[in-house]
This record gives structure tokens, C-alpha cells and sequence, in this order.
């Protein structure tokens, strides 16, 4: 009984440590918390690239697919604001009704913040397409125009997925013919990225565990005072 009350109490304490970051902004300013700017470029040699004494950190590259809308989504409509983004695919059984459960739970918490988007990229693009994509969506009650999800050309986001986010995706079917399992053909992070309005990676969190996801949630109303603070 002893043991049981003590990992109760330890998850508590887990759970409410990015909530007491939070208030202890609100009530003592914004100049006593920062969020880190993440992934550093670096050269052919492996060395981290300066600009004179600063450090440049990887920027989000330029992109173009197709959300469940089937309407053109474009990094440009992520500019001058701060987005959550993941990969997944419709048919996944394994992490993705998790990661996809707790992202409806964020949207839900930012509702009314045109600022905060969700932007869900799929590694299976030939099956999910827009009308696929819609119909998950409405699953999940995503909103319109708050939470996109997005297909188009697989190249296209596998290179976005490897390079850009800096995370895994691959098809494994084309390596081993022999794999049957939906669940082992699409190989995806499960990983959550916040990126800032200048498409910086601020923070990168495990999304089917939950003292990350209420990390992420912390830290996105604390960039957000960031970026209030500054005005």
C-alpha cells in the first residue's frame, strides 16, 4: 500500500512540475525563463556553424503539400506563428491513435489561439489522401484551420521528415518485400516538435508519454509569453 502511495505521489510530482514552470513565469516575469533554441547546424566537418560568437540553429525549410481539405498548405502559412508538428499515418495501430489522442488534447487546450497550429504530416501519402485525411480528421474533431493534416508527394516528405524535422521515415517495404504487417512498413518518430514563428525547433518531446506531453504543453504558453513579452 506504502509503495502504491509513493508512485502516486512521484507522478504528481511529475505532472505538475511543467504547470509550477509555468505559473512561476506568470507571477515573476518573463526574464527569469527561456526555451532553448534547438539542433545546430553544422559543416561537412561536423562542426557547429557561427555567425561571429552566435551559434545558427537548423530553420524549418521551405515546403508544399496538401491538407485533409485537399487545399495547398505551404510553410508560409506556419510564418508568424508557433506550431506543434508530427509524422503518423491513418492506418497506424500502434502509437499513432496515442500521439494523435494527445495532440487533440492540445488542441483543445489552445482553442482559441489563432497563433497555435497542429500540423500532422502522413508517411503513408499514397493511401492517405485528402478525403482519407478528412475523415480522420473528423475522428479526432480536429478544427479547420487549427489542426492541418497533410499528404502529397512521399519524396517530398520524407525529405521534409529526414531533413527538415530531423526525423526518421521510411517505407520499410521497399528494403524487405516480405513485410505484411501495415505497422511495420511505415517507419515514423513518434516525437512532437514545437517550432517558434521563425520556424525554430524549441523543443522536442515524446508524444505517447504523458510528463512529455504536459511539457509540451507548458512550454508552448511559455514561448508564447516569449513572444508577448517582445511586443
Amino acid at each position: 500500500m506504502r509503495k502504491n502511495t509513493a508512485k502516486v505521489g512521484i507522478l504528481i510530482v511529475i505532472l505538475a512540475v511543467p504547470a509550477f514552470i509555468f505559473v512561476f513565469l506568470k507571477m515573476f516575469g518573463h526574464n527569469y525563463f527561456k526555451l532553448p533554441y534547438l539542433m545546430p547546424e553544422v559543416d561537412a566537418t561536423g562542426q557547429v556553424v557561427m555567425k561571429g560568437v552566435d551559434t545558427v540553429f537548423h530553420q524549418i525549410p521551405k515546403f508544399e503539400l496538401v491538407d485533409q481539405n485537399g487545399q495547398k498548405f505551404s510553410s508560409e502559412q506556419t510564418k508568424g506563428k508557433i506550431y506543434v508538428a508530427d509524422f503518423f499515418f491513418t492506418r497506424c495501430g500502434t502509437t499513432c491513435p496515442k500521439l494523435t489522442t494527445n495532440l487533440s488534447r492540445i488542441q483543445s487546450l489552445f482553442a482559441n489561439d489563432p497563433n497555435i497550429l497542429i500540423v500532422s504530416h502522413s508517411v503513408d501519402p499514397k493511401h492517405d489522401s485528402s478525403a482519407v485525411l478528412q475523415k480522420f480528421a473528423q475522428k479526432y474533431d480536429a478544427k479547420n484551420g487549427k489542426w492541418f493534416f497533410l499528404t502529397g508527394d512521399k519524396k517530398t516528405i520524407y525529405d521534409l521528415a529526414i531533413k527538415g524535422y530531423k526525423l526518421p521515415a521510411a517505407d520499410a517495404s521497399e528494403y524487405d518485400k516480405n513485410i505484411k504487417s501495415i505497422d511495420e512498413t511505415f517507419i515514423h518518430s513518434e516525437k512532437l516538435l514545437l517550432i517558434d514563428k521563425e520556424g525554430y525547433v524549441r523543443g522536442i518531446y515524446d508524444g505517447t508519454f504523458a510528463p512529455d506531453v504536459e511539457r509540451l504543453i507548458a512550454e508552448i504558453k511559455v514561448l508564447s509569453e516569449i513572444y508577448k513579452s517582445k511586443n
